[in-house]
């Protein structure tokens, strides 16, 4: 039989990995790393004149090579209170030449200030990028409001299984409505996985961690968060469904919200308005509702405001806008629009087949 070398053997079996930092001396380097960043040493070679030594220490292997230090090579360090190393400083450098980065462990959320403009978005000619789990990702705030707000239309064209794993974003908010298709999706303490169709939304709270499993050919989801630019954390020892089901529970402030368009009241379909239920599970950070030809008559003056954000996108049908440009302006489905503050914008006509999204924040 056989007996594998150690070439054989696949990359899983590896458990350790170190990085390799040469130095012109060994022990002022090898003080640093223990008494000033709190390393450790596990070994050193050869006692008499070392040449290397091994360090550990803040989830690092580090091997200290006596030799040529070559360019200067960069350590993120992540402490509660990188200030707690003296100096008050966010950067060090060791005797080596390397330059240690001092960074909190888990900075505070920035919200940029954002800036106020009429945005149009136009599905016509629109441009696709490709992101992350093979999904394609159109961009319908180009410019981010200052980077306060990114919403996009996201697709999947080709059904099946989803390269996805559990993860949460850091944001202060982030909304999914479900535009065309269904897509199966799973959410940590709120039970087992479940279909998001068309017409569907979920408010995801700050921080829930979260799965994408399939979905159908060609699905379409508007997505809107803030901030625009924020981390997305992989969690790859949490499996989904949790055995914990916890409805209610808070996440940063929020209620997780699942709204099923087919459940809706009645009462919502014939006013030609469907709340999403957004506002009780934000504590009133956000609003959202659909609204159709039936209910448009109460858009007329309701986009003038003096909130953050407004924002509109067509899911089906046309609309005829006058006041938020020069000229009368006309949406058609797939078309985006931010109105900003302030402006006149008044509904001038719809068709009859009027289907549209809106999101305000802070919630009206």
């Amino acid at each position: 039989m056989h007996q594998g070398s150690a070439d054989d053997q696949p990359a899983e079996s590896i458990r350790n990995a170190e990085i390799v930092l040469p130095c012109a001396e060994l022990q002022p380097t090898l003080d640093f790393f223990i008494g000033r960043l709190g390393f450790r040493l596990d070994c050193i070679s050869p006692a008499d004149d070392p040449r290397t030594a091994l360090i550990s220490g803040h989830g690092l292997r580090i091997a200290l090579r006596r030799g040529d230090p070559g360019p200067p090579v960069t350590l993120r360090l992540l402490y509660d209170d990188p200030l707690a190393l003296g100096q008050g400083a966010g950067e060090l450098r060791a005797p080596n030449g390397t330059r240690i980065e001092l960074a909190e462990r888990s900075p505070a959320l920035v919200i940029p200030p954002g800036r106020q403009e009429l945005v149009v978005s136009r599905a016509t000619g629109a441009s696709w990028v490709s992101g992350r789990a093979g999904m394609r990702y159109r961009d319908l705030i180009p410019g981010r409001l200052g980077g306060r707000f990114i919403a996009s239309l996201i697709q999947i064209r080709e059904g099946g299984p989803v390269a996805d794993h559990v993860h949460f974003h850091n944001v202060r908010f982030q909304m999914i409505y479900c535009a065309k298709g269904w897509v199966r999706v799973v959410y940590k303490d709120q039970g087992p996985p479940f279909v998001l169709a068309a017409g569907d939304c979920v408010l995801q709270p700050p921080r829930i961690h979260h799965r994408v499993l399939e979905s159908s050919a060609e699905l379409e989801v508007v997505e809107v968060t803030c901030p625009a630019e924020h981390d997305t954390f992989l969690d790859h020892e949490l499996e989904l469904p949790t055995d914990i089901v916890r409805p209610d529970r808070d996440f940063g402030g929020q209620r997780f919200v699942r709204h099923v368009a087919t459940a809706a009241s009645l009462q919502a379909q014939r006013s030609g308005c469907r709340d999403l239920g957004l506002a009780e599970a934000t504590a009133g950070l956000a609003s959202a509702r659909v609204v159709l030809a039936a209910g448009a008559a109460s858009l007329a003056q309701a986009w003038r405001h003096d909130g953050e954000f407004l924002f509109v996108y067509l899911l089906a049908g046309s609309l005829v806008l006058q006041g938020a440009a020069p000229e009368q302006m006309r949406l058609d489905r797939g078309d985006s629009l931010v109105v900003p503050a302030g402006a006149d914008c008044v509904l001038a006509s719809h068709s009859d087949d009027l289907e549209l999204l809106e999101l305000r924040l802070p919630g009206a």
